[in-house]
């Protein structure tokens, strides 16, 4: 009897995962998950499209004794399913933050508290996402999940993360590529 090996994929740090309507988890229906780690120890990744409709980010800065800033803010958003309580910045790298990781070029990622105190008195980052959880994956977890068709893999884009509105980016992110995403299931097939 022979093992049947999960496929090694050198690192998706920096891409989309785009969930297909094979997703069997119901919390990644239509999600655009942005993977900010990737090595054979497993991955992580956040949500970019799913707000949370039970907190505003001028409501997390009055908690904080912050000022909220005039102008609209972005909504808060669902990272995905571990760890709700902890809080993460996504942002574009024209800010700078010391303790950040650095996921691309122009996306940096960070849980550091000066960030949030910079947005409310308009010294951050110009484009960000406030986001609370995660999504993680043990190792070889998401090579398997890859096979089973569940999620497309895509480059990521930055004007879908910070300028799509979130019921769009699902849509928008594979549209970028030529598919639809919505009958992308229908497509697959095997040789």
């Amino acid at each position: 009897m022979v093992a049947e090996k999960t496929p090694v994929i050198d690192t998706l740090t920096g891409s989309f995962l785009i969930s297909t309507p094979k997703m069997p988890d119901p919390r990644f229906e239509e999600q655009v998950i942005f993977i900010c780690a990737h090595s054979h120890e497993g991955a992580m990744g956040i949500a970019v499209n799913k707000p949370n409709p039970f907190f505003s980010l001028s409501e997390i800065l009055r908690t904080a004794n912050l000022p909220v800033p005039d102008g609209e803010l972005p909504p808060v958003h669902i990272g995905g399913p571990v760890e709700l309580e902890s809080a993460f910045i996504l942002y574009q790298s024209d800010y700078q933050a010391e303790h950040r990781l650095e996921i691309s070029p122009t996306i940096s990622l960070s849980r550091e508290t000066k960030i949030l105190e910079d947005i409310a008195f308009g010294r951050g980052p110009d484009k960000y996402l406030f986001l609370l959880g995660y999504a993680g994956w043990g190792p070889r977890q998401l090579e398997g999940e890859l096979l089973a068709d569940g999620w497309l893999t895509l480059p990521a884009d930055d004007h879908i993360i910070f300028d799509v509105a979130d019921e769009e980016k699902w849509r928008m992110a594979a549209m970028l590529y030529g598919i639809d995403i919505s009958t992308f299931g229908d497509m697959i097939g095997y040789a």
